[in-house]
């Protein structure tokens, strides 16, 4: 596994370095917008006084804005997988399943002196196979108080967007996972109160921030509402299920920034109640007017991973684990965007205990054919739900994303295709899509993930051979 990490790393070297020696002089970008800035030279004033309308240009202390979205989904499904059998043993369904989908997401901000308020929420309605569901939340809803130039604190719920990865954020200590198929999408916040210092230098040092956070666990706020009750993730029990805690948390985190000649470096910590000690550090750097490169590194101490064996037996081992990650984005001069990623996750599950679940889901299948008994089928489903079914569950990925501007000379439109490679069962998905901004405050995209790999592997267990989308969206 460590070898496919130190050929990534110095394929990464030596293609930056080759990049670095050949690179062309940075194009003069400043200065280019104040040509027209004037009446004169926009050719706005003809004959007689020009008058200025300050109302125009006068700062407005709010705004609102979001979009709308229609997205139906064709699903073809792949009756001898893993994931198809938890999800439909007690209700066969044919070739093809559609959904359809329907989201407002709305953000609105009201700024006054010293204050900001800044609200995100989401309104969705699906319809699919279970019949009709609705869903809305505050993504994030947080009043930012900015006495100085140098100080700001927040209070509210808040997605912090820690880490310079582009799939996926070992250092993101304080965010939701991202999806990798689509990590441009809002993740909802946690509740937290921050604070932050900025200071300016001149020399090597020319930026330093100290951020500060503290999130609370509430496990019972009002009934059996929370706060941030899922901030622990599943926590496993030897039914599969995930138990309640009942008593409330403290969790700490804080992240030091430095711009040092040109880089980009944080340093991350996180202590608390409901997880472990978590330590990181990441950077960016560009070296060259097209290239630019990042990178993660993160320790979990004391992580506890859950596994199950072919007769349904969990099993617990605690260890530090450690996850990093390396990449780049690079823009030629034909307008193609390439960003390459590898990621390597201690805290993910190795072939071995993959294999033993997918067993396991086999045998409880298998049972519940023969004599109508669903325990280990829902048990294997329940481990599904948990840590066996999160995103990006195993421990070596290989990200790659490649688009198109204006290709052809066609206005409005990208294509582009993403691959994530699972290295360790060697399986894959495909994403080729197409996004038209032909039309003003629209946007067209049409989709297609296609997870490629044989038995016992993660995109070959999952439910679909093929999920087809298109997505509609109306900004405003």
């Amino acid at each position: 596994m460590y070898k496919s990490a130190i050929l990534v790393v110095a394929v990464c070297a030596a293609f930056a370095c080759s990049f670095a020696l050949a690179q062309e002089q940075p194009e003069q970008a400043a200065g280019v917008a104040t040509e027209a800035t004037t009446p004169e030279a926009s050719g706005s004033v003809s004959s007689g006084d020009y008058k200025f309308d300050e109302s125009a240009v006068r700062k407005k202390h709010y705004s609102v804005g979001g979009f709308a979205e229609f997205r139906p989904v064709l699903n073809g499904l792949s009756s001898g997988s893993a994931y198809y059998k938890m999800n439909f043993y007690n209700r066969p369904q044919g070739g093809a399943l559609p959904e359809y989908n329907l989201r407002t997401q709305l953000d609105g901000a009201l700024e006054k002196g010293i204050a900001r308020l800044f609200l995100r929420g989401n309104l969705s309605t699906s319809n699919t196979y279970q019949g009709w569901s609705n869903d809305s939340k505050l993504y994030e809803g947080y009043l930012a108080l900015k006495p100085t130039q140098s100080w700001s604190i927040d209070l509210g719920k808040k997605a912090f967007k820690w880490g310079k990865g582009y799939a996926w954020n070992p250092v993101g200590f304080l965010d939701r996972p991202k999806d990798p198929t689509d990590p441009d999408l809002a993740l909802e916040g946690y509740w937290a109160a921050s604070a932050q210092y900025l200071r300016s230098f001149h020399g090597s040092l020319k930026t330093f921030s100290l951020s500060a956070a503290i999130v609370p666990v509430f496990y019972r706020v009002y009934g059996n509402t929370g706060l941030n009750d899922t901030f622990a993730g599943p926590q496993l029990n030897a039914l599969g299920t995930s138990p309640q805690p009942t008593s409330n948390q403290t969790n700490v985190a804080a992240k030091a920034y430095f711009l040092f000649r040109n880089t980009d470096i944080d340093l991350v910590y996180f202590t608390g109640q409901t997880k472990t000690d978590r330590y990181g550090v990441d950077f960016s750097r560009n070296l060259g007017p097209r290239l630019e490169v990042h990178g993660e590194f993160a320790t979990v101490m004391g992580f506890q991973r859950k596994t199950v064996d072919t007769a349904g037996n969990l099993h617990s081992s605690t260890y530090n684990a450690v996850s990093y990650l390396l990449g780049f984005r690079f823009l030629t001069k034909k307008l193609t965007t390439y960003i390459f990623e590898y990621y390597r996750n201690e805290a993910g599950f190795t072939t071995t205990q993959t294999d033993g679940y997918f067993s396991y889901v086999d045998r409880a299948y298998n049972t519940y054919a023969s004599t109508g008994n669903v325990a280990a089928i829902q048990k294997a489903a329940n481990l599904a739900a948990g840590n066996y079914g999160k995103i990006s569950p195993m421990q070596d990925y290989l990200y790659l994303r490649i688009s198109q501007d204006q290709p052809f000379g066609k206005l409005y439109y990208t294509p582009a295709i993403s691959s994530i490679v699972d290295l360790d069962t060697r399986s894959l998905q495909l994403v080729p899509e197409l996004v038209s901004t032909r039309y003003k405050n629209w946007e067209l995209r049409g989709r297609v993930y296609l997870p490629i790999g044989g038995k016992h592997t993660e995109f070959g267990e999952k439910q679909n051979v093929y999920r087809a989308e298109v997505r509609v969206r109306r900004f405003f």
